[in-house]
């Protein structure tokens, strides 16, 4: 058997002495990415033994609402364009689609 490459993506998060992130850092050498700085992220992973969904959600104290707001509308566009690639459901990636429409709509997040 050959042997396997593996990838390894780190997340290095800076905490106040009340364990509130501060800094937000990833590396993916594979993507070339070295200690890049984030104000926000979101994680999922899939438990199939126990069929649930884990995750972890982070953002500094520094992170600006509106540009949560784009950032979590920035996400949900890119989950609609996973779910379709995963699933080849067009029709439910349509209604949500039209959710983030409606989601930029009502925050003003149009240009």
């Amino acid at each position: 058997m050959a042997d396997l490459h593996t990838s390894e993506i780190t997340l290095r998060v800076g905490l106040d002495e009340n364990r509130i992130p501060e800094t937000l850092n990833w590396s993916a050498q594979d993507g070339g990415i070295e200690n890049q700085e984030a104000k926000a992220m979101l994680l999922s992973v899939w438990d199939s033994k126990n069929q649930e969904s884990l995750k972890i959600d982070l953002w500094t104290k520094d992170m600006p609402v509106d540009e949560m707001k784009t950032f979590f509308h920035q996400t949900l566009v890119s989950l609609s364009d996973t779910f379709l690639k995963a699933t080849q459901d067009e029709k439910m990636t349509a209604t949500m689609k039209d959710f983030c429409e409606y989601f930029a709509e009502n925050l003003n997040l149009k240009e």
